[in-house]
């Protein structure tokens, strides 16, 4: 990579970063490209030429956000640590993650979810492929069993990122830390005692 496009890499990480924080704070109608470029230290310009429109750049800043979380899950999943950590681990990331961006995306923020849900729908592919390799290694280390249908093991995992994200959209949960591991034992375990 030379020069010019390093430096165009870091504007458009600034400009990600800076679209995030503004738009996850106040609402994609609230937060304007002039407040986004003085944030991100660059000139409106630089945005409208990288991104064309406000809504081009949303869409951008979604999906680099995604391809950021997809790949911290996937050094977590990578790591020497023991399969359920490695699972609990970015179980409790991708919840407090949903938390915020259902902050980010709600209604009272003025932002359209219609955006949001084409850049669900653009990335299942990815999440789908992180998906089977949790799968894969969780096979692999004797976690996760042989017999059971991909889709039924989709459906037992959305099941537990839902609950956890309720748990961390509770306001007055005083009682989340024991109620998250709680969850995960049951994750891993069910409903009998670990032996």
């Amino acid at each position: 990579m030379d020069g010019f496009e390093r430096r165009k890499q870091k504007k458009m990480e600034q400009i990600f970063t800076a679209a995030f924080s503004l738009m996850a704070t106040y609402g994609y109608a609230k937060v304007s490209i002039n407040e986004i470029a003085t944030e991100a230290r660059v000139s409106p310009a630089t945005i409208f030429n990288y991104f064309g429109t406000k809504e081009k750049l949303y869409k951008a800043t979604l999906d680099h956000w995604i391809e950021q979380q997809l790949s911290a899950y996937e050094e977590v999943l990578y790591s020497d640590r023991p399969f359920p950590e490695k699972v609990a681990d970015i179980f409790v990331r991708e919840a407090k993650q949903l938390k915020a961006f259902a902050h980010h995306t709600s209604a009272k923020n003025g932002v359209d979810a219609s955006p949001w849900q084409m850049i669900l729908e653009s990335s299942e592919e990815k999440v789908q492929t992180f998906f089977l390799k949790v799968i894969e290694i969780g096979k692999q280390e004797g976690y996760i069993a042989t017999a059971y249908s991909v889709s039924t093991m989709q459906r037992y995992f959305s099941m537990y990122m839902n609950e956890l994200t309720r748990c961390f959209q509770e306001e007055d949960n005083d009682d989340i830390s024991r109620q998250i591991d709680e969850l995960l034992h049951l994750f891993f375990y069910g409903l009998v005692e670990k032996q």
